[in-house]
């Protein structure tokens, strides 16, 4: 349903809710600078209220409202929310767009789903809201692109639930590759050994759970029947809602591998996989992936793996920069590096290992909060989100088409290969439509 209709349907003018760029104007939705700033969360179950507690913990913060389709975590995260803050709730809605028409809404967390990210962050920048999205920011390319246009033409702050963005051992990591004192980087390899994302059984399908609103959690998405291992977590392992592991926790750490070496998309991904460890499971996403980017000097490789645990450096996960003279190892928990020995000999000195504060997600909110009063961009700014999206998205398509997949940063697509093209569109299941911007 295209924003459009939905305004004729609740008698709701463009101008009533505030659908023109905002700069010069108020930054908030009804509030001042001085005054709280109003928060509402669509999507309660899981990250997305692990992302309103941690802005609950900042005193500026007011929760005025809940979304979420399923009634149970609806009335469960309101009870918590209210434990939390002493305050009731005073909106719980079913339906997201009763929370971009509250005009009193300053800025959205959407926890939802990959493929319901979309459209609320469209809404809401046109609805002259500040949005936190999770990652990764998209199920498709062509979302990408729409998302940062919204957010650009509509001069919104978009905060991408990339939050290693905010804690500081990342960019120190960062900035200390990039000061090139591990010499020339020839390769850098990434994974993600996950063994709390094991098998899932075949279960046959159902009807939804009671006050479980089924079809708009499908959304755009296409019609299918309810199935439990299709729903809440596990919506993570199928095509028509996510990419697997390579954009749940890809995201994350390809993003480090690019900032780390001051790269963009690369002109050639090659991605290998399948349900190498459940063949006849549930799951449609690959249990098993490699995949190689190729760069004019340089590649990056990403290896993951559902099941087992133990990746290189014996890490679940993190990444590794091989330069000439020494190795940096980077993870959530901080970093290092060892030096390349030449016989007995050094050829850099080791950096003992440096912990990371572990605050990431708290400092993550906060930037966002600094941004809405200033207007300057977020750490994990809706471009940061777009790039690394991509290229998860190249990595999963190579791997459906098992054959290389060439994108031209130029002109902003994949090219040669009709197939995959295809695969980087979003199509959208009636009466939902694509935003158009």
């Amino acid at each position: 349903m295209n924003r459009r209709n939905f305004l004729q349907k609740t008698a709701l003018s463009a101008a009533s809710i505030g659908i023109t760029p905002i700069l010069g104007t108020n930054l908030y939705g009804q509030t001042a600078p001085s005054e709280k700033i109003k928060v509402a969360l669509i999507g309660c179950r899981s990250q997305g209220y692990s992302n309103l507690n941690a802005f609950l913990n900042y005193p500026e913060v007011e929760c005025i409202s809940l979304c979420d389709v399923d009634d149970q975590w609806l009335n469960k995260r309101a009870a918590d929310a209210e434990k939390k803050t002493g305050k009731k709730v005073p909106h719980l809605y079913k339906d997201w767009r009763r929370v971009i028409d509250n005009k009193d809404v300053d800025a959205v967390i959407i926890g939802t789903p990959d493929h319901w990210h979309c459209l609320p962050l469209v809404w809401a920048a046109q609805a002259g809201k500040d949005v936190y999205v999770e990652k990764p920011l998209s199920n498709t390319i062509e979302e990408c692109d729409l998302m940062l246009k919204a957010a650009r033409q509509y001069n919104r702050i978009v905060q991408v639930g990339q939050w290693q963005r905010s804690d500081p051992h990342w960019n120190e990591a960062a900035d200390y590759l990039r000061s090139g004192n591990i010499g020339r980087i020839r390769t850098v390899k990434v994974w993600a050994y996950q063994d709390g994302k094991p098998t899932l059984p075949v279960k046959p399908d159902s009807n939804p759970p009671a006050g479980v609103d089924y079809d708009m959690w499908l959304g755009p998405a296409p019609k299918r029947p309810f199935n439990e291992y299709r729903f809440h977590y596990n919506f993570r392992f199928f095509w028509d809602y996510a990419g697997g592991l390579m954009s749940d926790w890809g995201v994350h750490l390809l993003d480090y591998a690019l900032e780390g070496m001051g790269a963009d998309l690369p002109a050639r991904t090659w991605g290998s996989g399948g349900k190498f460890a459940y063949p006849h499971d549930a799951m449609e996403t690959p249990d098993t992936l490699m995949a190689t980017y190729a760069y004019k000097d340089f590649n990056i490789i990403w290896d993951h793996a559902c099941g087992i645990n133990h990746g290189l450096f014996d890490k679940k996960e993190g990444l590794a920069f091989y330069g000439e003279n020494g190795t940096l190892l980077l993870t959530r928990a901080g970093w290092e590096v060892f030096p390349v020995m030449a016989g007995n000999t050094p050829r850099m000195e080791a950096v003992p290992f440096r912990k990371g504060e572990g605050k990431g997600l708290y400092n993550h909110v906060g930037d966002f909060l600094q941004c809405i009063r200033s207007r300057e961009l977020p750490h994990a700014d809706i471009a940061v989100g777009v790039r690394v999206a991509k290229m998860s998205h190249l990595a999963n398509i190579s791997c459906r088409l098992q054959r290389e997949v060439r994108w031209d940063n130029d002109r902003n697509r994949i090219v040669g290969d009709k197939e995959a093209e295809a695969l980087s569109k979003a199509c959208y299941r009636a009466p939902w439509e694509l935003p158009k911007i």
